[in-house]
């Protein structure tokens, strides 16, 4: 069957997408960008590039479909294109006339636990689109609720584990106390996968959620177990907090959570007592235990982009022409590969500070680095040959940036080590930073590391470490951010799934 999806790029989607190719379905992906996010699947997953907004642009887009995954929504408002009753609404309500003009026997609705009850404009905009659903879809359809969905690049328990990892403090706001009942994003995959295939038990309301009922407090617990790092916690009264947000919103500045989302907090997102759990009642999922699924998420950040930083993108070379090395030059690399966590300086960077994540460069590999001052930072091994790694570094840290070990024969008996780091700010505050302490230390770090490779292939530098900064144009600049784009996607497809030769 091909199925058409929206929102296949967030969270949600992007672990549905994975387990109906698995299924042996095709899709369908409708999204704004589609020609560049299908690309992540290497095959059965295809464009289709549309605003849910633009009702006139929907025409055709559900043509030869047998089944419609509607996911796509927004939790927060950015006027006037992003606005609840423009996206989560109309925008459902153009989905489902399409879908009725093509035919389309199947339609599923992810909507949000607790939408029949809460009282914030997201949950309000979910409830009026499930009314829509429900009454203007005349075929099989169904509204599934999860509960707050967490995996690799969510808004909410993604958002505190950057904060544990980076932070001196957190600000908790109205107690921490405040429960709700967690998803991990591939177990809500899986399940909207089956969903999709059932044959019974149609046109109705499902609630779905972990076997575990947390709150932030514990959520907060949980990351420091996992990180090693216990920042202090704050506590914000809910009504400055929310004091704060209104002034926030009205003065156009961002900030991490929004009024709308504070009065989510309080919206109690867990199954009441005596619902059905759909993840384990019906579609007969096993969830996978929260910790777990939090230990899974710290090593599954999604990559900062280098186009998303601040500041002028630099190029930072440190190397050395080691001569009389004992090592060949792909033997450099595999040392450095095998012994990274061993060759910094520890006073300057420490590999692995967390309790056990990898410490070997491995392809799609993500190592934590302690950096003194500046909390923990996380970098993911995008592709390594011979004579080469490359790493970049994940979201929610002070910089944006590609790192590469370089190991090349200039010359006869010649054999040169080299780390090149692009390297932007994360943002304004962090540019002032790395301008003034930043990148000296940075400097350090890597000509320590650079001097360590030298002493353990038994050779001699003559020279020295040698070291060259430039910022580049943005010709330059440009070049390299779609070469680093190009890197992450392609890992990307290399992980993802295929569909396995199913009939359209």
């Amino acid at each position: 069957m091909k199925v058409l999806v929206t929102g296949g790029t967030g969270v949600v989607g992007r672990a549905a997408v994975d387990h109906l190719l698995r299924a042996g379905h095709t899709v369908r992906l409708l999204s704004r960008h589609a020609r560049h996010d299908a690309q992540r699947w290497p095959e059965g997953v295809e464009a289709c590039e549309c605003d849910l907004g633009d009702p006139a642009r929907l025409a055709g887009a559900a043509d030869g479909c047998g089944a419609v995954l509607h996911v796509a929504g927004i939790v927060a408002e950015n006027p006037p294109e992003a606005t609840f009753e423009r996206v989560n609404v109309k925008g459902t309500r153009s989905l489902v006339r399409e879908a009725a003009r093509a035919g389309v026997e199947r339609f599923l609705y992810v909507s949000s636990l607790g939408a029949d009850r809460g009282t914030s404009g997201y949950h309000r905009s979910k409830r009026a689109a499930e009314e829509v659903v429900r009454h203007e879809f005349s075929g099989r359809w169904l509204v599934l609720r999860p509960g707050n969905v967490y995996g690799p690049g969510d808004e909410v328990i993604s958002l505190l584990l950057k904060m544990v990892r980076t932070l001196p403090a957190i600000p908790v706001i109205g107690g921490g106390s405040q429960p709700f009942q967690p998803i991990w994003a591939d177990d809500l995959g899986k399940a909207l996968a089956v969903a999709v295939d059932m044959e019974g038990g149609w046109n109705r309301d499902l609630e779905l959620a972990g076997r575990e009922t947390t709150s932030v407090d514990g959520l907060l617990d949980m990351m420091e177990q996992i990180t090693g790092r216990s920042p202090l916690r704050v506590p914000v009264p809910e009504f400055l907090a929310r004091a704060g947000t209104q002034v926030a919103e009205r003065l156009g500045v961002s900030i991490p959570v929004t009024n709308d989302q504070l009065v989510m907090l309080d919206e109690e997102n867990v199954i009441p007592p005596g619902h059905e759990n759909a993840l384990t009642d019906i579609f007969k999922i096993d969830p996978l235990p929260l910790f777990e699924g939090l230990v899974k998420l710290s090593d599954a950040v999604p990559e900062k982009a280098l186009s998303d930083g601040a500041g002028a993108l630099h190029r930072e070379r440190f190397w050395a022409d080691i001569r009389g090395s004992r090592l060949s030059p792909e033997e450099v690399l595999l040392l450095v590969r095998d012994e990274f966590h061993t060759l910094p300086d520890g006073r300057l960077m420490e590999v692995a500070p967390e309790p056990a994540p990898p410490t070997r460069l491995e392809e799609g590999a993500t190592l934590t680095i302690g950096v003194p001052g500046r909390g923990h930072v996380q970098v993911r091994v995008e592709e390594v040959t011979p004579r080469a790694v490359t790493c970049a570094t994940l979201e929610g840290h002070f910089f944006a940036g590609v790192v590469r070990f370089l190991a090349e024969e200039p010359g006869p008996g010649t054999v040169r080590f080299e780390v090149r780091a692009y390297v932007r700010a994360a943002d304004l505050p962090h540019l002032l930073a790395m301008r003034t302490v930043g990148r000296a230390l940075q400097a350090a770090t890597w000509s320590s590391v650079v001097e360590e490779v030298v002493r353990r292939s038994g050779g001699q530098a003559p020279d020295g470490v040698q070291t060259r900064d430039e910022p580049l144009d943005d010709a330059d600049a440009a070049e390299v951010e779609r070469w680093a784009e190009k890197l992450v996607m392609q890992r990307e497809r290399n992980e993802a799934p295929a569909a396995p030769g199913a009939a359209e």
